[in-house]
């Protein structure tokens, strides 16, 4: 993970927020939205269709806002730490479209000339393999029912080097003009902390994506847990608000550009990781090897020129953990 640069480019565009100016921030529900207009057809279908407009209503060039606090702690001796907030711009695309898969890529526009590959995430439908957060950055293969996820999207998150971070599968719902999804999965622990608190390692995320007026709004009510072979054990209860609001498209050219230059090695990466996955029930993996991250690996095998995906998938293998 781009953590030192990550955090800095954000920072160039925000600070870090007191309580009460996150208490007051500019509301960010929005007016409803309407779902759009659908084809006649079978009600499934038609719903299907809605789901994934509102998907694929997600992209575009955005004004990002970041904002996080944390509430309640069962523990009295526990102090809260301070609220986060940090924002910036972002280029959200769809870069593959099919009726049942929809994948877009973040990118973070960093002045008038850096962009930084952010996030991916990919929407299934009625997907029944997920792979499900342990600790320690280990996942394990998890098998749902094909009656359970009837349907429903499962949304995998990953990270910047395309490798897994959390999974979830809920129903798109379009009610009283409001458009969202949400669903309550494990995770490892943010970007914004994981390399900063080692007091918790697990984050139980309850993620709500929800169309808006201004864009879409991202919110979270987060659980950070302590994790051993006693149990779960809830460290403290955190709010989240990530708010995407639109901007002119032109603010994003330049993430479009190093896109269009940079795509077919990532989407070559994202089909070897995807490969990898399918075949394992228990994925484990390296932080750092020889002292880097696998982010790092995978940018300077780019910058050797056209590789393949067997030196691709040798890099990734690295960092996978054997047994």
């Amino acid at each position: 993970m781009k953590i030192h640069l990550l955090s800095a480019a954000l920072l160039l565009t925000g600070a870090v927020a007191s309580a009460q100016q996150l208490a007051n921030s500019i509301s960010r529900k929005g007016k409803p939205v309407p779902p759009k207009a659908v084809t006649p057809g079978t009600k499934t279908e038609s719903k299907k269709t809605l789901d994934a407009q509102a998907i694929q209503a997600q992209c575009g060039c955005y004004q990002v806002m970041f904002e996080y606090a944390e509430t309640l702690s069962p523990d009295k001796q526990y102090k809260t730490r301070d609220p986060y907030k940090v924002g910036g711009w972002e280029y959200v695309v769809a870069d593959e479209v099919s009726p049942d898969k929809i994948v877009i890529q973040h990118l973070l526009v960093v002045g008038d000339t850096m962009i930084i590959k952010h996030w991916r995430e990919d929407w299934l439908y009625e997907n029944t393999d997920l792979l499900a957060f342990e600790k320690e950055a280990t996942w394990n293969k998890r098998k749902l029912p094909k009656t359970q996820v009837s349907g429903q999207w499962t949304q995998k998150v990953f990270e910047v080097d395309d490798a897994p971070r959390y999974e979830g599968s809920a129903t798109w719902i379009h009610a009283d003009g409001k458009r969202y999804w949400e669903n309550t999965t494990d995770a490892p622990l943010p970007r914004r902390e994981y390399t900063k608190r080692s007091d918790y390692n697990v984050m139980r995320r309850t993620n709500r994506h929800q169309i808006t007026d201004y864009g879409y709004l991202h919110e979270q009510d987060n659980e950070k847990i302590i994790r051993s072979e006693a149990g779960d054990q809830l460290l403290v209860r955190e709010k989240g608000y990530n708010t995407y609001r639109r901007i002119d498209e032109s603010r994003c050219e330049i993430a479009k550009q190093w896109w269009a230059k940079h795509r077919t090695y990532w989407a070559t990466v994202r089909n070897v990781w995807n490969e990898m996955l399918a075949k394992a029930d228990r994925v484990q993996l390296h932080s750092k090897v020889d002292g880097k991250f696998l982010f790092e690996a995978l940018e300077e095998l780019e910058k050797k020129g056209n590789p393949n995906k067997t030196e691709i998938a040798a890099v990734i293998r690295k960092y996978w953990k054997q047994g």
